[in-house]
């Protein structure tokens, strides 16, 4: 019987070395995100794109539930956006949010994702920036 936390935290340290490579170690060739079927090349476009976007992106564990085989993870990210994320500008505002997210696993693989970021914590950061004072101030 596999270690589905074991494996999800193996699977989080791939994603953090960007060692794409072996992503297929992780996630089934079928693999679906929200409901689409994006497959290995699609997921790791997927999470390429993350990392173009976020360069000191990082996944943190918060909170780790398992029940094979579903796994349910609260992350941490405290990171820098270039640009427009989830349609907010954050523009390389350093911003602290969690991601919710489970995932059903078949055999030691990832097949399904299921994820929801907290943009409302984004975007109450951004406001808070936008209104404070300059350092120095």
């Amino acid at each position: 019987m596999t270690d589905l936390a074991a494996t999800y935290r193996a699977y989080l340290a791939c994603l953090n070395a960007r060692d794409w490579a072996r992503l297929g170690d992780f996630v089934d060739e079928e693999v679906r995100r929200n409901g689409e079927r994006l497959g290995v090349a699609g997921y790791r476009a997927m999470l390429e794109r993350d990392v173009d976007e976020i360069p000191d992106l990082v996944f943190a564990v918060e909170l780790l539930a398992v029940d094979p085989p579903t796994v349910a993870a609260r992350l941490r990210f405290v990171c820098a956006p270039r640009g427009v994320f989830l349609g907010l500008a954050v523009n390389g505002r350093r911003v602290s949010f969690a991601e919710n997210v489970f995932y059903q696993y078949r055999g030691d693989r990832i097949a399904d994702v299921w994820s929801l970021i907290d943009r409302a914590a984004i975007e109450a950061q951004l406001m808070r920036s936008e209104i404070s004072p300059p350092s120095g101030e």
